[in-house]
């Protein structure tokens, strides 16, 4: 799939011009899945080129085919964001096409390695050994301690209106201990998410929206974001 420049004067297994080499291979390996998605979805290259109008930043069909051939020299990140989009898949996908190439390099000089785990490398979820990165760390925190303190939000409420509603005593002594559980694991889970949303501040950054269950994770007189609706 590795596309090659040969005016620059090199061939494979040249590593004075591997970064050419490595270059070329991520190159191809977009081009190909472009063209790999856009035969799935049956678009010929001036249908792609219409949506990427109609999504406002307008790539020529004849880009496209020289791109698809590997005639092409340059691809810059706007156009596999918009090909993307265009192509209604993520970018990452076009990058790292998990399920249709097995091997890709990350880097030059390096080895091949599976796509799944360069994919998980570029995104942050698996992260080099001398990687700091701060913020991404406590985001992906803050996103996972989000989504436990909701479920323990709304299975609390849950099992509240069950003991409000029990219609005999052994139910109402079932739902209390169960809704004892749940306010435990609330209250655990917001004060994780509000150690997240402090590192996040102290780190320069502003947290995430909260949905309205959780607006009192921070203090009241925390400057937040807009709420978000659920």
């Amino acid at each position: 799939m590795t596309q090659r420049r040969f005016d620059h004067g090199y061939e494979k297994g040249d590593d004075t011009d591997d970064a050419l080499e490595w270059e070329d291979h991520v190159m191809a390996t977009v081009a190909g899945e472009v063209r790999r998605r856009r035969k799935e979805l049956r678009l010929s290259a001036q249908d792609l080129a219409d949506r990427c109008e109609e999504i406002g930043y307008p790539i020529p069909r004849n880009v496209i085919a020289n791109m698809e051939s590997g005639r092409r020299a340059v691809l810059p990140l706007v156009e596999i964001m918009v090909l993307a989009k265009a192509l209604r898949m993520s970018p990452i996908s076009l990058i790292y096409p998990v399920g249709y190439v097995t091997e890709v390099r990350e880097l030059p000089y390096q080895e091949p390695q599976s796509t799944w785990d360069a994919l998980q490398w570029f995104t942050g979820d698996s992260p080099a050994e001398d990687a700091t990165d701060y913020m991404l760390d406590h985001f992906q925190a803050h996103d996972l301690e989000l989504r436990s303190a909701q479920a323990a939000v709304e299975s609390e409420d849950y099992e509240r209106w069950k003991v409000k509603t029990a219609a005999n005593r052994v139910q109402r002594d079932v739902a209390e201990r169960a809704l004892a559980r749940y306010t435990v694991q609330a209250a655990n889970a917001k004060r994780e998410l509000r150690r997240h949303r402090d590192a996040i501040r102290e780190g320069g950054g502003t947290p995430p929206g909260l949905p309205s269950p959780l607006d009192g994770v921070d203090p009241p007189d925390t400057d937040t974001t807009e709420e978000i609706d659920l």
